[in-house]
């Protein structure tokens, strides 16, 4: 067994999420049986003392049925209304489902502004923390019947890896309706099943496609970013199927594992580098991303070639390489109007008042 899969089976503080396509059937809404098959596997690993926090999908799915919908809806008021039905389904089938154990369910609802406003991630960490401490098992979804456009998470994978590092989890387990990472389509017969990733080159050049299931809104390309997100802030990652979830919950040897990065980041950084929303983008030459990325330098004019958007100091900013693949985030250090007069030119050619750092090293994160 990989250290990876070795860390997974040890944690004692785990998120476990499962997609709608695992819960939910198109025409018919909850799947009360698949449901109950996931609680079990999650009670199992609860009796051997380790605390679950579960991130379901489903609410949607749930709400299709009670309403006459034949499929998800494309229009935000519509999965809106469906989440509100929906919603209530699926806690009452979890609340019933893990009766059977004795244990109590808590739901928490969230939206992107809990864990992007910093006073809100500090009142969603509390309230985890309590519920764990009393026993509970907290069960976590977007809260789509109020959530907009510009405040929605997008998926659950996300919202997942963002829960995973505010509750300082141990491991993070990614269920859907796909066994493990493929280096193509699964579908077809050539491609590989990819068991380990121990870093960013091992996924490189992989094509991956979106959620075919109609229910949900993910599929592999947020899976793998979400795993990716996770073990960049120190978390290692398991992505299996939910058919398998006890195997992946008791021993961890389905799926694929990804190995965690050596040291996890601190609440502020991996806030800074996943959780922010940026503002605005600096474009970099292959200096400044070497000098910013490998060596953990701070960002000085010299090195920047372009810039993008309407951002104030001390707004978050991407940083992208010349290739236009962002390689770090940060905290701009000037206002994107004050920048083009001053990019690309040595610290010694600024005035005084201007020779700083456009984004200083301990405000910088690279990214995986």
């Amino acid at each position: 067994m990989s250290a990876t899969r070795q860390a997974i089976v040890e944690a004692r503080r785990l998120v476990v999420k499962v997609g709608s396509s695992a819960l939910t059937t198109a025409g018919d809404g909850l799947d009360v049986s698949r449901l109950d098959a996931l609680v079990d596997a999650l009670c199992e690993r609860i009796a051997r003392d380790c605390q679950v926090v579960l991130v379901s999908s489903g609410a949607i799915g749930a709400g299709l049925a009670p309403l006459s919908l034949a499929k998800r809806p494309r229009d935000l008021p519509s999965q809106q209304a469906a989440a509100s039905v929906g919603q209530l389904a699926l806690a009452h089938a979890y609340a019933e489902s893990f009766g059977r154990y004795s244990l109590t369910v808590g739901q928490v609802l969230l939206t992107s502004d809990d864990v992007v406003r910093r006073a809100h991630y500090r009142n969603a960490q509390r309230t985890f923390d309590r519920l764990l401490a009393l026993g509970a098992v907290p069960v976590v979804n977007e809260n789509d019947t109020v959530a907009t456009e510009e405040i929605r998470f997008g998926d659950n994978d996300r919202l997942a890896a963002l829960v995973a590092h505010l509750i300082g989890a141990d491991a993070l387990v990614l269920l859907s309706d796909v066994d493990a990472l493929y280096d193509g389509d699964p579908r077809d017969g050539a491609t590989r099943k990819i068991a380990e990733v121990n870093g960013p080159s091992d996924v490189d050049g992989i094509t991956v496609g979106m959620s075919s299931s109609g229910l949900g809104t993910g599929g592999m390309v947020s899976k793998l970013a979400a795993a990716r997100t996770a073990a960049g802030a120190g978390i290692p990652v398991l992505l299996a199927s939910a058919a398998d979830a006890g195997k992946a919950l008791a021993s961890a040897d389905v799926g694929t594992a990804f190995a965690a990065a050596d040291s996890r980041l601190s609440a502020r950084r991996f806030w800074l580098g996943y959780a922010a929303d940026p503002s605005g983008v600096l474009k970099l030459d292959d200096g400044a991303v070497t000098a910013v990325v490998r060596r953990r330098r701070s960002l000085l004019a010299a090195g920047i070639t372009g810039v993008e958007g309407d951002f104030q100091a001390g707004d978050v900013v991407d940083l992208a390489n010349p290739a236009g693949r962002v390689v770090a985030r940060g905290v701009a250090g000037f206002d994107a109007a004050e920048l083009p007069e001053l990019i690309g030119r040595s610290s010694h050619e600024l005035p005084a008042e201007q020779r700083r750092e456009v984004v200083h090293a301990d405000d910088l994160v690279p990214l995986r």
